[in-house]
C-alpha cells in the first residue's frame, strides 16, 4: 500500500490532482483541491482501491482523514466514491461528531448517503472513531513535547478554546526546555495579556 505521495501539483480539477513525483505523474482522487495550487509541493496520504475493473488512488490531507475514510468504506453499502464525496462536502470533525451523536439526518444530508446507509454508519462506527481536536488540520499535524501537551490539556480543562490554545502553543514552543507547570503558567500569562489587548 502506498501510504503517501509527496510531489509538485502538475494539474488538478474539482475532485482530482496529478502529483509529479520524480517524473511520474500520479492521478489521485482528492476532496480538497480548493486548498492547493499549481507547482505547489504537497504531501498527500493515499489509499489504493483495487477492483476487478479498476485501480484508483484516493488522497487525504492527513493520516486522521485517511483513517476515517478506511473506516467509512468498511461500512456495508458505502463505497470509496461516496466516502470521498462525504469528505469533500463536510469536514472530518463534523462527520465524526454526527456519528458520535447518532445524528442520522446530518449524515443523510451528505451526497450519496441515504437513510439506510446513514443509520448503518452510526450503527457500525459510533464509539469507534478517534476524537479529533477542533483545531484546523494544519495545527493538528503539529506535534508538541509532552510538557507542552500537558500544559495545553490544562488550558483546555480551564475552558480555553481551540484558537486561544493554538496561539499559546506557538508561544510555548518558542521556549523549549520548561516543565509542564512552567508552560501552563506561561500560557495563562500569555492569554491574559492577549485579553487585555497586548
Amino acid at each position: 500500500m502506498i501510504a503517501f505521495i509527496q510531489g509538485k501539483v502538475a494539474a488538478y480539477g474539482a475532485d482530482w490532482v496529478i502529483l509529479d513525483n520524480q517524473g511520474i505523474g500520479w492521478r489521485i482522487a482528492y476532496p480538497h483541491t480548493d486548498e492547493i495550487s499549481l507547482n505547489q509541493e504537497v504531501r498527500i496520504y493515499t489509499y489504493m482501491h483495487i477492483t476487478e475493473n479498476d485501480v484508483a488512488l484516493y488522497g487525504f490531507s492527513s493520516q486522521e482523514e485517511q483513517d476515517l475514510f478506511i473506516r467509512l468504506i468498511a461500512v456495508k453499502g458505502l463505497g470509496p466514491k461516496t466516502a470521498m464525496n462525504m469528505l469533500g462536502k463536510s469536514s472530518m470533525n463534523n462527520i465524526i461528531a454526527a456519528v458520535e451523536q447518532g445524528n442520522v439526518s446530518a449524515l443523510k444530508a451528505l451526497p450519496g448517503v441515504g437513510a439506510k446507509t446513514a443509520s448503518q454508519i452510526v450503527l457500525d462506527l459510533k464509539g469507534k472513531l478517534i476524537q479529533v481536536p477542533s483545531a484546523s488540520s494544519k495545527s493538528e499535524a503539529v506535534s508538541y513535547p509532552p510538557e507542552i501537551s500537558d500544559a495545553l490539556e490544562g488550558l483546555k480543562n480551564l475552558g480555553y478554546k481551540g484558537a486561544e490554545i493554538n496561539s499559546a502553543a506557538k508561544a510555548m514552543s518558542e521556549k523549549p526546555g520548561l516543565t509542564s507547570q512552567q508552560y501552563l503558567k506561561m500560557g495563562l500569562q500569555f492569554l491574559m495579556k492577549q485579553k487585555l489587548g497586548g
